[in-house]
């Protein structure tokens, strides 16, 4: 067994009762489980709240021959509410959610032309990954795109939606910093930076 092999499986986990607390854009379930124990014997019956957020697909736009990244910036109500946060636009890659029949690499490759209008020539997979499990199914697939960044820039974004995206080209190493400097500040953005700093050696 590999040490990274985990202890139990799906099978050791019993779903009692799930109830539908909310249903709107997203959706918010209850569940009562029960589960194994390291020790021996199983738990006792407890509940928890799911926010049912689904899977999304995301992808770091990366120009080799420039060097630069592009990025999104676009206003976020999650850091709204943040007092702390200087303001709630971000600076973060393309990113869309991935519905029912649709596969990651098609959303990131459908993402990328409509929210910064560009054509991806090569999708390189990085990691699939849980944003958050203890309190929400999202699952995010991040990838890195090689493009062309000659004359990408402007706004983007679909009306129906409310988007309203600024696509901004950025070099690499300055949007590397931006993780230490407190600019990069979202989960997908800092993996797809840091995973970049890895690799760009063997993408130029």
């Amino acid at each position: 067994m590999s040490e990274l092999t985990v202890s139990f499986s799906q099978d050791d986990c019993k779903i009692i009762t799930k109830e539908s607390l909310y249903s709107g854009f997203f959706k918010v379930d209850r569940f009562e489980i029960q589960h194994r124990l390291f020790a021996g014997g199983s738990s006792d019956a407890f509940s928890r709240e799911l926010f049912e957020r689904g899977e999304a697909a995301a992808v770091l736009l990366y120009d080799p021959i420039n060097e630069v990244v592009v990025l999104t910036e676009q206003f976020r109500i999650g850091a709204a509410l943040d007092s702390r946060q200087t303001s709630p636009w971000l600076l973060e890659v393309v990113a869309g959610i991935i519905e029912e029949g649709e596969q990651p690499a098609e959303v990131a490759r459908r993402e990328a032309q409509e929210e910064a209008g560009c054509i991806i020539q090569d999708l390189i997979p990085i990691s699939s990954y849980w944003s958050s499990p203890g309190g929400t199914s999202e699952k995010i697939h991040l990838y890195c795109a090689l493009i062309d960044s000659v004359g990408m820039g402007g706004i983007h974004g679909l009306d129906h939606e409310h988007e309203d995206i600024l696509v901004r080209l950025i070099p690499f190493e300055q949007a590397y910093n931006g993780i230490a400097g407190g600019e990069i500040n979202n989960a997908a953005t800092i993996i797809a930076l840091q995973w970049l700093k890895l690799n760009q050696s063997q993408l130029r």
